[in-house]
């Protein structure tokens, strides 16, 4: 064998081995590592997949080499020599470069970077999983155990209660076996110890009478009881076990003779007597001071008014309760089964009773038909807004109330009483017209005996005028319609007389039972045919109350008043009303401090029918609640407590219709968004109409939420919650003082004025709206077929598609559908027409199109075009 060949064989190794079987080699090597026709045959095998790749580009006598190697004789095996039979190749064809005619494709650096990571996010996953479930393994162990210990320790409170309970149970009762023992032993030896207190002689009672009594001792005539007491006891024969006494006083003979035996002092036997007398007059005092009493007990009480109940310490009742194993202070609620506990133990006997029993008797008693006397009438004066109810009643009163009013738009609810031509007096309650104001004229429904509805004849029957009618239906109350507006040009009364029939309105003209008068504010005309209809009405129904009892009615309106304080509209509907009444009014209660009426005079009394202004209310009640005058202060503040309870109660039912968890998760998840409001008000009627208004708003995404809502000008605590809160304060009719102007400018809080309701109710429906998320609507602009699929360097694939309807726009979306079913949705990447870019394609011409991010584009796809636009919501 030549060098040449020498060095071009190479030894067999374990893996080159491998390699050989896995290539195909039928013979298996029979030796060691080395040389020969084996080890040439492990060289061409190794070398065929470049042989392969580059079999295009070899020549024809490479392979005939080749095969001539491998038929070559080997030569003996050597361990480091090659076999000498193999020729060496020719130098020429093996120094000649293969050009290989096809490439097997490898995986680039990104795809190994992507399963890389695929399978490292699998195995954190995995990781991930496999720490989820040993947590909650953990955490259910450590529930069960927490579990277990609780018990345990439940147990053993249990356990120790009960013992403790026994013990307690046994020291009781042996204390009184030995106190009844004692008892008993004091008795039997009473008297004896009396028998020698007394003196042993009569020499000895001689003797001491010679000299006054001194302060603390006996006289001689008690002297005197005691000696015979003595007497008779020393001739009783001593009972059996008795201990002998010690009698007799310590004298010099006696203590010469020996005799040891000494008595007790008189001073000492007094000192005891003395003791025993006061114990059994204690004793005699607590069984003959014990008073059984009736306990009045609601469904909640304190535990301070238990005991002012029972007459007994506090201190004794909490003691009590720390015996039953309740620990309470003295301003703890107790629930009735506890009192009636603590009642039965001081020995008290009980009476429960509810908390609305409070109110029981409190309208008093039905009035005697001779005790009633004819009353004034209420009239209230309903209508639409602007159809002139309050010129009307300026009219009637010879005033001008209405230029007061923000826009000439009547925004309070008012009471004035007048008197007709005839020289009666009449009550005429004003309501305002504005929707925002329907719980106000519900009341002034509720309170009147007639109703006057004021249309306006160039206007017709509007929506609050239909609101009004069915107010007055359901007051049950008869109705005079009064068609204002008569002198202007366009007015036409039949018209109104006409649509009021659509609404079961039936006008005497027409054959029905409603008197319809036409009148002007401006001119007068039909005023005085007005108040004689009220007049005629009046008569009819025979109105008549009590002057002569406890006085009762309504609150009209009530506002707070920066001097005089919480002012309330109150109409007297039954008894006298006079300054000093004590009464409640809904959830407050005053006593009556000044009287006026709507002219601002001073009255001492108002009788039935008669609106007044009244001063001394604790509160400012609600417009439309119930007065009625007490008998004392204390029932009054019992009964206003009580209502102030209820309504707390019915507040937090009403805010509690979802869980604050559910809110919360419905915030935060942006289901729900809430725009805090602070309102006040300057009259409670006012103030209940806007709070209505702005509950009414929003809808399940936005709505408005009242944080505050009050009487009275804007404070500086007004501001600090509107600065917390992040919101602005709304003020109708009112003002900030000086100290909340300069905090709000110091915090940044806004504040918003408003005179008129429904601008207000505007505004915040704008803010709301807002608020509100954009409606996103779609609008499809065309479609299109795809009739061949190109790949394009530095693109990807490309459709060429033809547009079947409608256009495309390089700024739409579009959907790929693919047999009927949305595969993909998505904007375009590009849009051309031939070589260049194109904006917008027109049915029937051809365009090829790329989709941004998705390359999986067939033929016979169909590809759709729409597109996206916000439009801004309102409420």
């Amino acid at each position: 064998m030549s060098d040449t060949g020498k060095k071009e064989t190479l030894s067999l190794s374990g893996e080159a081995r491998r390699a050989s079987v896995r290539g195909g080699d039928s013979a298996p090597p029979r030796s060691g590592i080395g040389g020969g026709r084996k080890t040439v045959k492990v060289e061409v095998r190794r070398k065929r997949p470049a042989v392969t790749r580059a079999r295009s580009g070899a020549p024809e006598s490479a392979p005939k080499a080749e095969e001539s190697k491998a038929q070559a004789p080997a030569a003996a095996p050597q361990p480091s020599a090659p076999a000498a039979a193999a020729p060496t190749p020719a130098p020429a064809p093996a120094k000649k470069e293969v050009k290989p005619r096809h490439v097997i494709r490898a995986l680039s650096d990104e795809e190994k970077a992507a399963r890389a990571r695929a399978l490292g996010n699998a195995l954190a996953a995995d990781e991930a999983a496999r720490a989820r479930a040993d947590e909650n393994a953990r955490r259910r162990l450590e529930e069960e155990r927490r579990l277990n210990e609780e018990r345990e320790l439940a147990e053993r409170r249990r356990l120790e209660e009960e013992e403790r309970k026994r013990k307690e149970d046994d020291a009781r009762r042996k204390a009184e076996e030995e106190a009844s023992r004692k008892l008993s032993s004091q008795e039997v030896r009473r008297p004896a110890e009396e028998a020698a207190a007394a003196p042993r002689s009569a020499e000895d009672t001689e003797r001491k009478v010679t000299r006054p009594p001194r302060q603390g001792e006996e006289t001689p005539a008690e002297r005197e009881r005691l000696r015979r007491v003595a007497e008779k006891a020393r001739q009783q024969p001593r009972s059996r076990g008795e201990p002998r006494r010690r009698s007799g006083r310590l004298t010099v003979s006696k203590v010469l003779s020996g005799d040891e035996e000494r008595t007790r002092s008189l001073a000492s036997m007094r000192r005891e007597r003395e003791r025993r007398k006061q114990e059994m007059r204690g004793e005699m005092g607590a069984e003959a001071g014990k008073v059984v009493r009736d306990v009045v007990v609601p469904e909640t009480i304190t535990v301070q008014e238990l005991a002012n109940r029972m007459a007994e310490r506090a201190v004794d009742v909490i003691k009590s309760l720390m015996g039953m194993g309740v620990m309470a202070t003295v301003n703890q609620t107790l629930d009735a089964d506890t009192a009636e506990l603590i009642v039965n133990e001081f020995g008290h006997k009980l009476r429960r009773v509810s908390e609305a029993d409070v109110e029981i008797g409190m309208e008093g008693e039905a009035d005697e038909e001779g005790d009633l006397q004819p009353r004034a009438p209420v009239i209230t004066v309903m209508g639409h807004v602007d159809h002139g109810k309050t010129s009307l009643l300026d009219a009637i009163r010879q005033t001008d109330v209405v230029s007061g009013e923000a826009g000439g738009i009547t925004q309070h609810i008012g009471a004035y009483q007048v008197t007709s031509p005839s020289g009666g007096r009449l009550t005429f309650i004003d309501t305002p017209g504005h929707a925002a104001f329907t719980a106000m004229r519900a009341r002034g429904a509720q309170v009147t005996d007639i109703v006057v509805l004021v249309v306006a004849a160039n206007d017709s029957v509007m929506p609050q005028t239909v609101e009004a009618i069915n107010h007055a239906k359901a007051a049950k109350v008869p109705m005079i319609v009064a068609v204002n507006k008569i002198d202007l040009p366009d007015a036409n009364p039949q018209k109104v007389k006409q649509d009021l029939l659509q609404y079961e309105v039936i006008s005497e003209e027409f054959g029905g039972d409603v008197q319809m008068i036409e009148v002007s504010a401006v001119t007068r005309d039909g005023l005085d045919d007005l108040l004689e209809a009220i007049n005629l009405q009046s008569e009819v129904l025979e109105l008549k109350a009590n002057p002569d009892r406890a006085a009762g009615g309504v609150i009209v309106e009530a506002q707070l008043d920066r001097g005089r304080g919480p002012v309330a509209t109150v109409l007297v509907q039954r008894g006298t009303l006079k300054i000093g009444d004590v009464f409640v009014a809904g959830s407050e209660w005053g006593r009556v401090r000044a009287l006026q009426d709507s002219r601002g005079e001073r009255l001492e009394l108002a009788g039935p029918s008669t609106p007044v202004e009244i001063l001394g209310l604790q509160g400012t009640p609600s417009a439309g609640d119930e007065f009625h005058v007490l008998e004392n202060e204390g029932r009054a503040r019992e009964i206003a407590e009580y209502r102030q309870r209820q309504e707390r109660e019915k507040r937090a039912v009403t805010g509690a219709r979802a869980s604050l968890e559910q809110m919360l998760s419905q915030i935060q998840a942006g289901e729900i968004q809430e725009l805090p409001v602070i309102v006040k008000a300057d009259v409670q009627g006012s103030l209940e109409a806007i709070v209505n208004a702005i509950e009414s708003l929003g809808n399940d995404e936005v709505r408005a939420r009242i944080l505050h809502a009050g009487v009275g000008g804007i404070t500086e605590s007004d501001v600090e919650l509107a600065r917390a809160s992040n919101t602005f304060v709304i003020g109708f009719n009112v003002r900030a003082n000086a100290q909340a102007r300069d905090t709000a400018r110091q915090e940044g809080v806004e504040f918003r004025y408003y005179s008129i309701i429904y601008e207000l109710v505007d505004e915040l429906k704008q803010l709301l709206s807002g608020m509100l998320a954009p409606e996103v609507r779609e609008t499809a602009i065309g479609t299109a077929n795809v009739l061949e699929v190109f790949s394009v360097s530095k693109i990807g694939r490309v459709a060429g598609c033809r547009v079947s309807s409608g256009m495309v726009r390089r700024t739409a979306r579009a959907r790929l559908l693919r047999d009927d079913v949305v595969i993909h949705d998505g904007v375009l990447k590009s849009l051309k027409r031939f070589k260049d870019d194109a904006n917008e394609v027109r049915e029937g011409n051809e365009c090829g199109i790329a989709l941004e991010n998705y390359q999986d584009i067939r033929q016979g796809d169909q590809l759709e075009f729409y597109e996206v636009e916000e439009v801004q919501r309102a409420l």
